[in-house]
């Protein structure tokens, strides 16, 4: 068999097959370099496809799968690509136990490393794009894959998902970025993934030390309130996070306990991205 399309995105490797050229316009654009023609092992297997039948037709919709499974209910055609990134999140989040893996956004400076646990709505992609155009190098926005019984954090280098009224900001602080299409209404709203600068996808393979743990909270009432946390409010909220803790047992507890013995972490209410960033390089780096 020849080479098959792959995106290769460290530390895993997806086949993806699709029939939809939305998927691929948005893949190659994205991902440029990273998504090629390889005999690569792959990880996962994943298909975005075309629904059949009458619904060709009339509300042409778009299913996912991996491997057999399809864990989604069908998506307008659409929204295509967005449920192919969703599911690629799953696809890790589901079925890796190699890492610890917490729902955080990682960006370093210097291979320091800050996590950014946070739930729907918290701003957190938002200040995630900002950094990571700012001077600062994005690991992941999605889900940071810690090392177990480590401060070790490994890059998981991907686009950086919008929704909403962030949409119109990023594309206003960063003119010349790579955005993909809009899936409008989806169960999130409207969505956009934005490619990092390139030296993210450069540094895929170069991990970084968690050197502070931030959950942020987006208040347009605010301009900058910080708390620090105790070590059992830093474990429980860090613990909420996790994907994986309760499956890996003690790897799981003891990774996230020598984090939060280790490192400060801080709650923080914000409407300033640049205060933010002048924090975190004053008080943790």
């Amino acid at each position: 068999m020849g080479p098959l399309n792959k995106l290769v995105i460290p530390p895993f490797c997806f086949e993806v097959q699709t029939n939809i050229p939305l998927v691929l316009e948005n893949l190659s654009n994205i991902y440029g370099q990273q998504f090629k023609k390889t005999n690569q092992l792959t990880d996962f297997i994943v298909r975005a496809e075309r629904s059949g039948g009458i619904r060709r037709f009339i509300k042409p919709q778009a299913r996912f799968f991996s491997d057999q499974q399809e864990p989604f209910q069908p998506l307008r055609l659409q929204q295509a690509y967005a449920m192919l990134e969703w599911g690629m999140n799953w696809c890790v989040a589901t079925h890796e136990m190699q890492y610890v893996i917490i729902h955080s956004a990682v960006l370093a400076k210097d291979n320091k490393a800050i996590l950014f646990p946070a739930p729907p709505g918290s701003g957190k992609s938002t200040l995630t794009a900002y950094l990571a155009f700012n001077g600062w190098r994005l690991l992941s926005d999605e889900m940071a894959l810690i090392i177990p019984r480590t401060k070790t954090v490994q890059p998981f280098v991907r686009p950086i998902c919008l929704k909403n009224r962030s949409i119109d900001l990023a594309k206003e602080w960063f003119p010349n970025a790579v955005f993909s299409s809009v899936a409008t209404d989806t169960h999130k709203g409207d969505v956009i993934h934005l490619s990092p600068p390139l030296e993210s996808w450069q540094a895929a393979n170069i991990p970084a030390e968690i050197v502070g743990v931030v959950f942020p909270h987006y208040t347009p009432a605010k301009v900058l309130d910080i708390y620090q946390l105790n070590q059992t409010q830093s474990f429980m909220q860090l613990a909420e996070n996790a994907f994986n803790y309760g499956v890996i047992g003690n790897e799981g507890f003891e990774t996230l306990t020598a984090i939060i013995e280790q490192v400060p972490g801080f709650e923080i209410f914000y409407n300033n991205v640049n205060e933010v960033a002048k924090f975190l390089e004053q008080e943790l780096l």
